[in-house]
């Protein structure tokens, strides 16, 4: 399935072996990693279509579904646990209802879900007329050709602090940034203090070997400082480079997953953008043109813009919190069937998934 900006495979849980290590060998397997063109398997040769949702009925009572994402390297053999992706998640709702896990309404279904990557709840909501899944339609997203049935995703109030960090503001070998958690730690910081301009196409940005040892400097020390650890082997916190913006956003956006440079922006990382530049004195302030009225924020990004809703509140320590979050999304199906993995015996070994909970 697309969903938002993203392409994945999507499995019923007990279709995988329960086994996380078991479960990697045969996902790298079906996606074809490690290989830079994954010639023998799904995977269309870049994390942003390499990518894998796995969901199951939920026990939680504030779910019907748990849905865990794993993002598949391409040129290692890697699965790695410590991430949401909220543009995948926009296809779970759909997938739930087409394998039975919830049932179909008789114009619009609602799935509560569970991302258990990180424990954070999502609330998708989309058109199913006659109950059945419906997935044409007029809406359309930037850096997706065409149309699709619109797919309302909300998310409540996070249970991380909007500032992991404690502080609106942190210095890092003398660049400052913003620190955020609104469902994916990202790290705010402005274009001009790494000396580019926020314009550049991806391309040029990964070619850039001074800004990517800067920014992997950057990522390690931000990563101890939200609480995270050594994260020089995981792909968060995500560092993205914010510069005014040029068509009529709010700002300009350049966001990294983490060494390759995203080609639009995830939808939790548009969160964590969103909030961010709300947050009085934080990086993101200086340099947004927000509206006059209205939770809509408009990020620009480099094929086009997306457009989310993003309120805050003070929290008892006088900090900023999330108050709400929603994006309009759309997924389509691809493909339902059968997927033949290459021969066990030629599958590197993976490497054990980074973590789980943050």
């Amino acid at each position: 399935m697309r969903g938002g900006t993203s392409k994945g495979a999507y499995f019923l849980a007990e279709d995988l072996p329960a086994e996380p290590a078991a479960r990697d060998e045969l996902l790298l397997r079906i996606m074809g990693s490690p290989d830079t063109r994954q010639i023998d398997g799904l995977g269309g040769a870049h994390p942003l279509t390499s990518k894998v949702g796995v969901v199951s009925r939920s026990g939680d009572p504030r779910a019907d579904v748990d849905y865990l994402f794993l993002q598949v390297a391409v040129d290692r053999p890697e699965v790695s646990d410590r991430q949401n992706c909220g543009n995948i998640l926009a296809g779970i709702g759909p997938f739930a209802v087409e394998r039975g896990l919830v049932p179909a309404g008789k114009e619009r279904t609602s799935v509560r879900i569970r991302m258990t990557n990180t424990g954070d709840l999502a609330t998708a909501t989309f058109p199913t007329p006659g109950g059945r899944v419906d997935y044409t339609g007029g809406a359309a997203i930037s850096g997706v050709p065409g149309t699709a049935a619109p797919v309302t995703i909300e998310f409540p109030p996070g249970a991380h602090p909007l500032l992991p960090t404690g502080n609106v503001l942190d210095v890092i070998d003398g660049v400052a940034v913003t620190c955020v958690d609104n469902g994916m730690p990202t790290v705010l910081v402005a274009a001009s203090d790494l000396d580019v301009t926020g314009y550049e196409q991806p391309k040029d940005l990964e070619d850039d070997l001074v800004l990517a040892g800067r920014l992997r400097e950057l990522r390690l020390v931000a990563g101890r400082l939200m609480g995270l650890g050594d994260v020089s082997d995981t792909t968060v916190p995500k560092v993205t480079l914010l510069a005014p913006p040029r068509d009529g956003g709010a700002v300009t956006t350049r966001t990294f997953i983490p060494v390759r440079c995203h080609t639009s922006i995830g939808v939790l990382g548009a969160a964590g953008v969103a909030a961010g530049l709300r947050i009085e004195g934080g990086v993101g302030a200086r340099l947004a043109r927000l509206p006059d009225r209205g939770d809509r924020v408009r990020i620009e990004h480099p094929t086009g813009f997306l457009d989310i809703e993003s309120s805050l509140g003070t929290g008892p320590d006088g900090l900023p919190t999330a108050r709400r979050t929603a994006v309009v999304r759309t997924a389509r199906k691809i493909f339902d069937g059968t997927v033949f993995p290459r021969a066990a015996e030629t599958a590197p070994t993976p490497a054990p998934s980074r973590g789980g909970q943050r």
